[in-house]
């Protein structure tokens, strides 16, 4: 015959969940790194242009940085791009940025201030080149582009770094081949709907927000930018090494791409930062990036492909000090 249990006492119910609290703050404790307190303090994070990716990128991670570091204040710079972004950690003007693999690179080699200061802190995820002209143009390659209105982004950004290569590499003067236009993200689609450009090259990751409304109208069509060109691009130096030929998934564009690929090129992102950043924020901040991909992804597209394997690959900057703590500590 089973026995039955006359009802705990209130007191005993109150124990109980005492001891349920303590558990959980050892539990929570034990879960913080090394049990600290969260660094505080003041940070700048430089981002990107209006509609871009790294603004948008920028802005959710300051978010999940306030989650896990309540008493830090992180103020976003807006910038032209990677070129800003490089020269501005490096001089000290931002702590943390997003920066493309060939900016980096090319900041190094040209010895810019403060270059050997810079360190990585994680690979994020690859940009795309996207050379956008009006549906029914009759430009269908990079060589069509010559004596065109091309809009090649904001003097120092990575679209311009990447689209003034691309141009030469094509055998087109980038300054006097087409008709030069600084536009980015920001104004270019509406300069293009307006007929104001014949085209203009952005760089971003997938799909690009800035974009996304254009192209559900089918306003737009890509240019492809073939492997043949890719060949071409590395050898223009060592700075052009980080590129890779690919595709514009059909994905990321469906209504403009109609099920089909755009040959393109890829250059990965950078999140870096300088060796003189307190190693035990940017182990903290390392933290925040990894743990945060799905949410921030679900966003930020190109977000989701943030992954500790690949996130320590941070060529050509060495891993901050702070970045290589948290990758030994989940190195399984």
């Amino acid at each position: 015959m089973s026995k039955v249990f006359p009802p705990p006492g209130r007191r005993r119910v109150l124990q109980s969940a005492a001891v349920g609290v303590v558990a959980l703050g050892l539990l929570l404790w034990w879960l913080l790194p090394l049990g600290e307190t969260p660094p505080s303090g003041t940070i700048v994070f430089s981002t990107g242009t209006t509609r871009g990716v790294y603004e948008e990128y920028g802005e959710r991670l300051r978010t999940e940085l306030a989650k896990d570091m309540p008493g830090l204040e992180v103020k976003l710079l807006s910038s032209a791009g990677s070129q800003e972004n490089v020269e501005r950690v490096a001089t000290g003007k931002a702590d943390f940025t997003i920066a493309a693999a060939d900016a980096v690179d090319t900041y190094t080699l040209n010895h810019g201030s403060g270059a050997g200061r810079l360190r990585g802190v994680a690979r994020l995820y690859d940009d795309y080149v996207h050379l956008i002209v009006r549906r029914g143009s009759d430009i269908k390659s990079v060589a069509d582009l010559r004596h065109k209105r091309v809009a090649t982004g904001l003097p120092d950004s990575g679209v311009r770094l990447i689209a003034d290569r691309v141009l030469k590499a094509a055998g087109i003067d980038p300054h006097h081949g087409i008709t030069p236009v600084s536009d980015g993200i920001d104004t270019g689609p509406a300069r293009l709907q307006q007929g104001k450009i014949d085209a203009f090259f952005w760089s971003g990751g997938l799909p690009t927000k800035g974009l996304v409304a254009l192209a559900d109208k089918g306003a737009f069509t890509f240019v492809p930018i073939d492997g043949d060109l890719v060949t071409k691009l590395h050898g223009e130096g060592p700075g052009a090494r980080y590129y890779r030929a690919t595709n514009i998934p059909e994905s990321a564009y469906p209504a403009v791409q109609r099920g089909t690929q755009v040959p393109t090129i890829a250059v990965s992102n950078l999140l870096m930062t300088r060796t003189d950043v307190d190693p035990r924020l940017t182990e903290w901040v390392t933290r925040t990036v990894i743990k945060s991909r799905d949410g921030i992804g679900a966003h930020v597209h190109s977000a989701q492909l943030v992954d500790v394997r690949t996130a320590i690959y941070t060529d050509p900057l060495p891993l901050q000090e702070g970045a290589r703590r948290y990758y030994r500590s989940v190195k399984p």
